[in-house]
């Protein structure tokens, strides 16, 4: 099934024109005391060699995760919440971190002597069984490097060991995977450039092709993913902005679409022409934003995913690498890379709030968790 609201988009679119820190960390600017940002809690990995704690509701670092294995490059949360695998910066080693007690549960590597094997993306399935990641090796002989290929393999996490190769769709090899499971974990969906191929996870076998980016009527195009948010996502779903050719003015026409993979159904909803705009959803689902960067021009967007229109766009003064995340509550948008500060905006007015200083010199990746931290009694 496959719904496309491309006359209502197009027309809605021409419509839119600190507490005590620990010692190294500093707010700066005005702290604005509305909106709060909410009583969540941020996680926030850095060049420092491990992740800053950071209570949300006053901007105070309250805490730290140290990460054995040098800088977290790429942090993926695991579904419960409960892990972070780090990727170090070589992209060698992948380290299992406990959240609740703050400690390195486990770290492994693929290479071995002169064989170097680079992670180029991994996925932890919702189960924490095992990864699957894109690899390549890269052997050192005496008078050479020998390049092996990109391959898509499963790692068992309790083995440490690579239980098997995924062949990649075709046959045809590539440098990133974009991978999505069900919730219970069963399935995993392998978006390819234009179907969904769909593995069981017991012996990862194909089982089903979802033809996404066929056309359903003649005069539609073949419908793209671009950005989209998978952390304050809904599981099983798919959110984010799509892109499709418009057949009558033969241009890129931009969009918010919602894929639900159990269902095997996406609702496309079109905007405007084609831009190159970031996309994070608030946490009620119901709002998202996104920075759409030109040389010398930053401008915030936001979205409503109830009526799938852009309702509002603000110039500010960005920078030139940014990432954004919404607070806890959705009331606050925080900007960070690159560098080691994170800027806080009102999510409503888009006014700057003030500046969070963290230790280190850049930061890598950026969680919200809603509540307290989460502690065991024995990390205490």
């Amino acid at each position: 099934m496959f719904r496309v609201n491309l006359r209502q988009g197009i027309a809605a679119a021409a419509t839119v024109a600190l507490g005590a820190l620990l010692p190294g960390a500093t707010v700066t600017g005005q702290d604005v005391t509305t909106p709060s940002p909410g009583n969540g809690t941020l996680y926030v990995g850095s060049f420092a060699k491990g992740y800053s704690i950071i209570d949300e509701a006053t901007s105070a670092i309250v805490g730290t995760i140290p990460y054995k294995s040098g800088t977290p490059r790429r942090t993926v949360v695991s579904r419960d919440r409960t892990r972070f695998y780090g990727m170090e910066a070589d992209m060698e080693i992948i380290e299992t971190i406990d959240i609740p007690t703050r400690k390195t549960l486990d770290s492994f590597t693929l290479s071995q002597g002169t064989k170097k094997v680079r992670i180029k993306s991994f996925d932890p399935d919702p189960t924490n069984r095992f990864l699957i990641m894109v690899t390549r090796a890269a052997t050192k002989h005496i008078d050479r490097w020998e390049i092996g290929p990109s391959e898509l393999i499963q790692v068992d996490l309790a083995t440490k060991k690579v239980v098997r190769t995924i062949p990649w769709p075709k046959g045809e090899e590539r440098e990133n995977a974009n991978i999505q499971f069900s919730p219970d974990g069963k399935l995993m969906y392998l978006f390819s450039e234009q179907d969904v191929l769909i593995y069981e996870t017991d012996a990862f076998k194909h089982i089903d092709t979802w033809e996404l980016s066929k056309p359903q009527e003649e005069w539609q195009a073949r419908l793209q993913a671009g950005s989209t948010d998978t952390i304050n996502d809904e599981p099983g779903f798919y959110t984010g902005l799509f892109t499709i050719q418009d057949p009558v003015q033969n241009r890129r026409v931009m969009g918010i679409g919602r894929v639900n993979l159990s269902a095997k159904t996406v609702e496309f909803s079109a905007m405007g022409p084609s831009t190159n705009v970031g996309f994070t959803m608030a946490p009620d689902r119901k709002t998202a934003y996104g920075i759409a960067s030109e040389i010398g021009k930053y401008e915030f967007w936001k979205f409503d995913l109830v009526s799938k229109r852009v309702v509002e766009r603000h110039e500010f003064a960005g920078r030139p690498r940014m990432s954004l995340r919404t607070s806890s509550n959705g009331k606050v948008l925080y900007v960070f890379n690159a560098g080691e500060t994170i800027d806080l905006y009102d999510a409503t007015t888009f006014k700057y709030m003030k500046t969070i200083h963290l230790p280190g010199d850049h930061t890598t990746d950026l969680f919200i968790f809603p509540g307290p931290p989460a502690m065991t009694t024995s990390s205490r």
